[in-house]
């Protein structure tokens, strides 16, 4: 039997539809909760009251909890002034959709955290545990890190911040526990006419050494840099404008120029997990009597091996008569320094979201804000956790472009 012919109709017609737009919704009006900090040593506050009194002149909600600000010096009253609720109740502050805070969400917060909340805070992948990452992941949260968050120049502003803060530290500390009352060398870090200028070895050329190194200049200190990474120690010499004594991490040499130098700064990191180990017991043996180590990479488990973490009330310790200062997070106790740097980015971060209709809305436009979120409506977005806690990852880019 042959085959029938196709049968063509005339009635209908293929039409083009009309092209739809992606308009950008009406400003979303926040709820925003600051809750105070229980967290070992945290002493800053996400939003100072003069960033409450824009978000609020705005038509945000800001909600601050009792003492929220104490370690920074803020006082309840000029949040009252500035627009914010103040409330005592720590369970109430908990209760906003968006939760601002300085500190990693903690054991004691869990219970607190809401379904679905928005949560901005720090994360510290070498404190990170894999409870409170389920935790967050049951309850649908969306967590931001504003470490990870970049701006438009492609850096990241908190971290360049907090490092700046603790590379100009440094050097204060250094000079405070160099005097004979602080049982130190007694000397005056610098240089005064006719005397040999104090001498400082920094390992680490990031940010935290680049303004180390610039304050210790400043001083009139010898400095000498070192790090592994050519390109960094190239570019420290070029941001300082002059030719400085750099060095790759060769240990004979490490161990030469830390034997006699005054001041030992150790500043290198990595991107995930501990810092190197470049300084071994025996080097920090050999160092003079009364010197001082300042291990600015104890956060993320130290660089020299005699390290032990210590505290802003009890800084220091004594090991083969070299004075170490290992406390975590300085910037924390210049904190109110510190919470006008992360306030001012969390303002202008808050101010996007709003203008663009909500965070869904925003992270479809910005890709600087996905580069922070390391939680998406429970799912784990951040690979290196995934593969540190072996939990499932879903790659952010395909849930965001599934809800479209």
């Amino acid at each position: 039997m042959a085959a029938s012919k196709p049968v063509i109709s005339t009635s209908f017609s293929y039409e083009t539809l009309e092209e739809t737009l992606d308009i950008k919704p009406d400003g979303a009006k926040l709820h925003i909760g600051i809750p105070k900090e229980i967290a070992f040593q945290e002493n800053r506050v996400a939003l100072s009251p003069d960033a409450v009194g824009v978000l609020v002149s705005n038509g945000h909600t800001v909600m601050v909890e009792t003492k929220a600000g104490e370690g920074c010096n803020y006082a309840d009253k000029e949040y009252g002034e500035a627009g914010a609720t103040i409330t005592y109740d720590r369970t109430e502050v908990f209760k906003a959709p968006v939760l601002i805070k300085t500190a990693p969400p903690v054991q004691e917060d869990l219970p607190l955290i809401q379904n679905g909340q928005t949560i901005i805070s720090p994360i510290h992948y070498s404190a990170l545990n894999k409870a409170t990452v389920k935790k967050l992941m049951e309850k649908k949260v969306t967590a931001i890190s504003f470490d990870n968050l970049k701006d438009d120049s492609g850096t990241f502003p908190i971290v360049r911040s907090m490092s700046e803060i603790a590379g100009g530290a440094v050097m204060l500390i250094a000079g405070q526990y160099l005097s004979s009352f602080n049982k130190g060398k007694g000397v005056l870090l610098g240089s005064i006419s006719g005397i040999p200028p104090t001498k400082v070895v920094i390992i680490g050329a990031g940010i935290v050494g680049e303004v180390a190194t610039r304050n210790a200049l400043a001083l009139g200190a010898s400095v000498k840099v070192f790090d592994n990474n050519v390109y960094k120690l190239k570019q420290l010499q070029n941001n300082l404008g002059q030719r400085i004594w750099t060095s790759v991490l060769e240990p004979k040499i490490l161990a030469k120029q830390l034997k006699t130098c005054e001041v030992a700064v150790g500043a290198l990191s990595n991107a995930y997990g501990h810092s190197p180990v470049v300084v071994t017991e025996e080097m920090v043996a050999n160092m003079r009597k009364g010197s001082i180590i300042i291990d600015v990479a104890i956060d993320r488990g130290g660089c020299f091996e005699t390290s032990q973490l210590t505290s802003h009330e009890n800084p220091t310790f004594l090991k083969y008569d070299v004075i170490h200062y290992c406390v975590p997070n300085i910037p924390s106790g210049f904190a109110r320094t510190a919470s006008q740097a992360i306030s001012n980015v969390i303002m202008h971060l808050i101010l996007q979201i709003s203008n663009e209709g909500g965070l869904d809305e925003i992270i479809w436009h910005n890709f600087n804000i996905r580069e922070g979120i390391y939680l998406f409506k429970g799912a784990l977005t951040d690979f290196y956790i995934s593969q540190k806690f072996d939990l499932k990852y879903t790659d952010l880019n395909l849930l965001i472009a599934s809800r479209r």
